[in-house]
This record gives C-alpha cells, sequence and structure tokens, in this order.
C-alpha cells in the first residue's frame, strides 16, 4: 500500500505541474483513490479514501472543508426547511424529506480523517465538514488526506438516491466526502440545498464492491472489463465466472471534478463505437416505456455529441455513459443521469441538455453556486441549437424562442432578481430557473445581436479553448468576446448581469416632409443596446440603419442574409431618443421596424414597427 501511494503522489505531482504549465491562473489539483463496499440489503456502505491535495495558491491554509451531501436527506436539513420555506418549492422535494424515516434517510460520516498520517481536528456541521490542520499546508506544497466513511443511500428524492419511481436501484451521486474549492475567492465550502455544485479537477481511482448481479456505469473507464461482463468485456473474451457473492469494479476517471456510477440488477448496456474513438453506453431497463425510444435513442446521442465538437470544442474523453436514473436529468463528467419513461422528443430533448453539460459544467467547470447562469444558460442555448439540427430536417429560424419566452413571463411576474445572485440564494425557484436557464441562455443571444453571429461562433470556440479545465468567470467571457469583435462590452455584462433593466425600444414617429423621411425611435427601458433598424419599401425591398452605442466603440460586421446598411450612427446612452431624416418620400416606405431578427430581448415588441 506505502509503495502503491508514492507512485500515487508522483504522478500527482506531475500532472499538477503540467497542469501549471498551461495556465497562468492558478487552481487547486486533486487526486482521489477510493475503495468502496456497498451492501445492496441495507442500502449502507462503507469507504476509504486517500486524498493527494496540491495547494497551487499564494496562501498558507490551515483548515479544510469537505462537502457531506447526503446529510442533506434528514428531516430538518437546510434543504428540508428550504424546500418546505420557499413559496414554489421543488415538486420532486417538497415535504418529502420531513418524512422520510430512519431507513429512507441518507447519511455520510467521515470515521477518520488524517493529513500526513497526523489526525485532523474536525466537526461535521450537516452537509460540511469543518477540519482544523495539524500542520498548514504552504503554497506549492502536496499533502495526504487519508479517510474513512460510511454512508446510507437515501431514498431517491433530489438527484441521488436509491429506489427511483421508474425502479432504478442506485443513482450514487453526490455520494462520497468530497473536497471543497479553494479559489481566489477562498473556500466554497457551500451548504447542499439542492441547486449547484463547484469542484477541484483532478483523477479519480475507484473500486466498487457490490452484488454480482448489479451492473455498473457512469464516470471513468472501467479497467477491469474482463473480470466483470455485463457488456463491457472485449467481444470474443470470454468472462470468468466471479467467486463469492459480489465482483469489485474498477474504474479510473482522469481530470474530472466528480465522479457518479449508477447500479442496477436489470440494466440493459447497449454500447456504441463512434468514428472518433469515442464510446458511447446507454444504460436502462428496458419494458415497454423504454424499449423503443431508448433504441432510437441510440442514433441521436453520437449526432450531438458530433455536433458539439465541431461547433463548441472537441469532447476531451472517450466515452459518454447515458444512464437511466436520478430525478430528471443531471449532468456528470462523461455522464449523466436521466429518467428514462419519456416521449422520444423529450428523451433526445434530456440527453442533448445533459450532455452540453459536459463543455460548461464539466470542462469550463465555472463555479456553478456563484455563476450558475454560465452553465446553465449557455447549455440551454447550445442544446437549442443541436436540437434544431438534429431533431429536425429543417433547423429552426427561432431556436432560442423557448428562451425569450421564460424570461419575458419572468419580467412580467415581478419576480426577477439580477443574474449575479448566488444560486442558493435566489427567493423562488421559478426565478432562479428563468434566470440560469432562460436568461443565461439570451446572454449569448444578445452578444450575437451586439457583435454579429459569426463573431459569437468564434468567440465560443476561443472561449472553449482558451479556458477549458480553468474556472473561468463572467470578465473572462467578455474578453474573449471583445478580443474576437474589437468592441468594448463591459456595459453589457454590467447591465445583463448586475441588474434587473430591461431593453425596451419603439418606433416613436414616423413623418414626411417632401421628399425626406424622418424617423425617431424612443428607449424607454432602462438597459440601452444597439439597434437594427429595417425599412421596407413599397416595392418589397430592404434597407438596415444601424445604430451602434457609443460605449461599444465599434461596430458589428454587415452580417449574412441581413438589408444592405445604408446609415450607421452612433447613439449615446444618455440620450433617449434618435432622429434620423432618409432622402426617401414617405410614400415609398412600407415600415419601419426595429430588430425584425427577433434577437433583441425587447419586453415589448407592440411598439417596434409603424407600418404605411
Amino acid at each position: 500500500m506505502k509503495k502503491s501511494l508514492g507512485l500515487f503522489l508522483l504522478i500527482v505531482c506531475f500532472n499538477t505541474l503540467s497542469s501549471l504549465a498551461q495556465s497562468n491562473r492558478w487552481q487547486q489539483s486533486v487526486s482521489y483513490k477510493m475503495e468502496v463496499d456497498m451492501d445492496v440489503n441495507s442500502n449502507q456502505y462503507k469507504g476509504t479514501q486517500v486524498i493527494a491535495y496540491t495547494n497551487n495558491s499564494p496562501d498558507t491554509l490551515h483548515r479544510v472543508f469537505f462537502h457531506l451531501y447526503y446529510n442533506a436527506f434528514q428531516p430538518n436539513s437546510m434543504m428540508d426547511v428550504r424546500s418546505r420555506a420557499i413559496a414554489d418549492p421543488d415538486r420532486r422535494v417538497g415535504e418529502r424529506i420531513s418524512k422520510l424515516s430512519a431507513e429512507e434517510i441518507g447519511y455520510m460520516h467521515v470515521l477518520k480523517l488524517t493529513m500526513n498520517g497526523l489526525p485532523v481536528e474536525y466537526e461535521e456541521v450537516e452537509t460540511i465538514l469543518e477540519g482544523n490542520l495539524p500542520q498548514p499546508i504552504l503554497p506549492q506544497t502536496t499533502v495526504l488526506f487519508e479517510t474513512s466513511f460510511e454512508g446510507q443511500v437515501p431514498l431517491q428524492v433530489r438527484r441521488a438516491g436509491r429506489d427511483s419511481e421508474e425502479g432504478v436501484r442506485y443513482s450514487m451521486s453526490q455520494w462520497y466526502p468530497k473536497i471543497s474549492n479553494y479559489d481566489e475567492q477562498g473556500w466554497h465550502a457551500n451548504p447542499y440545498i439542492g441547486r449547484e455544485f463547484y469542484g477541484i479537477w483532478g483523477d479519480f481511482d475507484v473500486s466498487i464492491n457490490i452484488d454480482k448481479n448489479y451492473t455498473l456505469g457512469g464516470t471513468g473507464y472501467l479497467q477491469n472489463n474482463n473480470e466483470i461482463g455485463h457488456g463491457y468485456e472485449d467481444e470474443g473474451v470470454k468472462v470468468p465466472v466471479p467467486h463469492g457473492e459480489k465482483l469489485t469494479w474498477h474504474f479510473h476517471a482522469p481530470r474530472v471534478h466528480d465522479f457518479m456510477w449508477a447500479a442496477d440488477p436489470n440494466y440493459t448496456h447497449d454500447r456504441i463505437e463512434m468514428d472518433n474513438g469515442i464510446t458511447i453506453h446507454h444504460l436502462y431497463i428496458k419494458n415497454s416505456r423504454t424499449a423503443s425510444n431508448w433504441e432510437k435513442l441510440k442514433s441521436y446521442t453520437p449526432a450531438a455529441l458530433s455536433f458539439m465538437s465541431e461547433n463548441f470544442g472537441e469532447y476531451p474523453y472517450k466515452q459518454f455513459s447515458v444512464i437511466q436514473g436520478g430525478d430528471g436529468g443531471m449532468e456528470y463528467p462523461m455522464s449523466t443521469l436521466i429518467t428514462g419513461h419519456r416521449t422520444l422528443g423529450s428523451l433526445v430533448g434530456v440527453m442533448v441538455h445533459e450532455l452540453v453539460h459536459s463543455w460548461y459544467h464539466g470542462v469550463l467547470g465555472n463555479n456553478e453556486s456563484l455563476y450558475p447562469w454560465m452553465d446553465e444558460g449557455f447549455t440551454s442555448y447550445a442544446s437549442s441549437l443541436v436540437m434544431a439540427n438534429i431533431l429536425s430536417d429543417e433547423p429552426s429560424d427561432d431556436p432560442h424562442r423557448g428562451a425569450f419566452a421564460s424570461y419575458q413571463r419572468l419580467v412580467e411576474s415581478g419576480l426577477e432578481e439580477p443574474l449575479a445572485t448566488h444560486a442558493d440564494h435566489f427567493h423562488t425557484n421559478v426565478a432562479y430557473g428563468a434566470a440560469a436557464y432562460s436568461k443565461g441562455a439570451l446572454f449569448l443571444v444578445q452578444l450575437g445581436y451586439i457583435i454579429g453571429e459569426e463573431n459569437l461562433s468564434k468567440a465560443m470556440l476561443r472561449y472553449y479553448n482558451d479556458w477549458k479545465f480553468r474556472h473561468p468567470n463572467p470578465n473572462d467571457v467578455i474578453r474573449v468576446m471583445e478580443k474576437v469583435s474589437g468592441l468594448e462590452l463591459d456595459w453589457f455584462k454590467e447591465y445583463w448581469v448586475y441588474t434587473t433593466k430591461t431593453i425596451d425600444y419603439a418606433v416613436k414617429s414616423v413623418n414626411g416632409d417632401g421628399d425626406k423621411t424622418t424617423i425617431t425611435l424612443e428607449r424607454k427601458g432602462l438597459m440601452p443596446m444597439p439597434l437594427d433598424v429595417v425599412v421596407t419599401y413599397q416595392d418589397g425591398s430592404k434597407a438596415m440603419l444601424y445604430f451602434p452605442l457609443a460605449i461599444q466603440r465599434g461596430e458589428k460586421p454587415m452580417e449574412e442574409g441581413k438589408p444592405e446598411r445604408i446609415l450607421s450612427e452612433r447613439w449615446p446612452w444618455v440620450e433617449t431618443e434618435k432622429t434620423v431624416t432618409l432622402d426617401t418620400p414617405i410614400s415609398q416606405v412600407k415600415s419601419i421596424e426595429i430588430d425584425p431578427s427577433g434577437r433583441l430581448a425587447d419586453i415589448n415588441r407592440d411598439n417596434n414597427k409603424k407600418e404605411f
């Protein structure tokens, strides 16, 4: 064991130095070696853990924090209290946690914790373990944490658990003591109330000992295929009959920030080998509710992965697993848990959304708790484009209409809170969902309108390639957009992310005077934006009037498929009106319309057009 730990530590140090060489922004590094024994009769498990933790920060650390997520699934936990107190509880939770029996609750307890062999003084504060270190962790040093722990899998309530409504035995997410992230803003030991996550990239070596009748899947590459079988063995290789009642599944997952696994004795395991060498796994319980649609899903998953790799950056792993489980859809590195009793459209939709998270949750890995919209919103944006291209013969000309409608409802509800609100602290679930998913998606739609769609596509690829495995923040996104477009965009970030000010422009008046036409535009909302205004003439021809904001310090390029730009005039944001005169008699004008492309998130489009 000591020799293997020495080699383990050497590999960790090499990987850490390699990652640091690729990035000028420090981030912590971690590697896990875990062994777990599962009792499928009691739904309890015991485990050991060796964690090599490298402090790449300039700070000396005196404390350490671990997430103990399963402790949330107990009556009177913060998740339970929050769910019962919030005005619009998640229907999957509601009062369910408060009614769990002793056999149905979840728990996770650390039985021993040492650092470099010295005992760590610690206290469990519900879902967070607070540890006082026996020695400080100095900058640029690596220490070994060793733990033993025990847990009980809760009845399926939220994401993780056992015995779901669809009959899946185990959805093992957030199941182990997970070290909290420390970054330039300090520790992020957020209690678990059912929202988002933030983790440290590292290598996971996980061995799971479980009843031999169970099939497993999830994060990581199976290392002992030929001992396991269950659809993982290489073709033509005879699988030995296991001795005893259990099998040990050994997985390795490189450069991921979490590890999920699922298990059921009735899983069907289908495997697809893509031309690029990536293996797609589908694990589901085959019955009348799943057989047809999960068979059809096998053609959509590779298509979605290929589209994302081509348009948003190369997928960095060699497999992806779609697994029936959980309580809806939830993303994990190299895998997802989704419920399986769905129509084909719903099944494809949830698979696509969770797969796309592999880019924004899995590889870019921003602090989801602090910036949930950078993950959920960007994922929603890209998912809409994927769905428009793989589920329809004719791609939609308005793939983001759902996001617009959701944002409009949010504004009209009066419940909107700034996107900058921490995920756990939104006052309502509806405000959180519409902000993170819909307004987050519109962040990119608006940028496409401001800098041009071609620039946005280039910027999204550059964002992924520049910031993968580096925990970007909102300013990092904007800086990429600025570098690609040459425009100044901090004003947009400040309005869209840190305020709830809305966009509303109107065609105030159009008047004729001989052979000239005078147009007056009005900014009625509090958020300024550049404007595309299209003049349609009586003969059907069109022309574009472009009004860039003065503070954007430039113009977007002419966009393919848009009318010829005949006027470009800067609009200072302090001015609420803009008047221009065309050398055209009003008798030749059929209509004047603000943003006929429909990309501008204008909350009242009724005043955007005047017809004659």
